[in-house]
C-alpha cells in the first residue's frame, strides 16, 4: 500500500526554521511526483514545492530562497527545510505524490496520494 507520512510541525518564532518530513512506503519517491502543499482554514491548497522526476524542484515565489526541498539516498523520504520563516507560512504542510504525467506547476488534483498533513505555526 502506498502510505505517505508527514513530521518536523511544530510552533517556532518569525526567523526560525523547521524541517519536514515526508517518509514514503509502497513506491520510490523518485518514480514520481513529490510535491509539498499547504492550506490555512478556509482557503484551497496552495503548492508550496515540486520535485520532478529528474530531480528538478519548482518553489512558489513567497517561499524561494527560503525553502529547499529534497530527498534521501534511498528514495524513501523527502524533506522541505523551511528557514526565515514567516507568519504567513503557517498552514498545515501536506506532502503528496502523483504518478501521473509531469507538470512544473501541479495542481491538487494532479495528486494521487496525500498525507494526513503536519501543522506549522510561525508566532510573531
Amino acid at each position: 500500500d502506498v502510505q505517505l507520512v508527514e513530521s518536523g510541525g511544530g510552533l517556532v518564532q518569525a526567523g526560525g526554521s523547521l524541517s519536514l518530513s515526508c517518509e514514503a512506503s509502497g513506491f520510490s519517491v523518485s518514480s514520481c511526483c513529490m510535491s509539498w502543499y499547504r492550506q490555512v482554514p478556509g482557503k484551497k491548497h496552495e503548492l508550496v514545492s515540486s520535485l520532478s522526476r529528474d530531480g528538478s524542484a519548482y518553489y512558489a515565489d513567497s517561499v524561494k530562497g527560503r525553502f529547499t526541498l529534497s530527498e534521501d539516498t534511498a528514495k524513501t523520504t523527502v524533506y522541505l527545510q523551511m528557514n526565515n520563516l514567516e507568519p504567513e507560512d503557517t498552514a498545515t504542510y501536506y506532502c503528496a505524490a502523483g504518478f501521473g504525467a509531469w507538470t512544473r506547476v501541479p495542481p491538487p488534483t494532479a495528486m494521487d496520494y496525500w498525507g494526513k498533513g503536519t501543522l506549522v505555526t510561525i508566532s510573531i
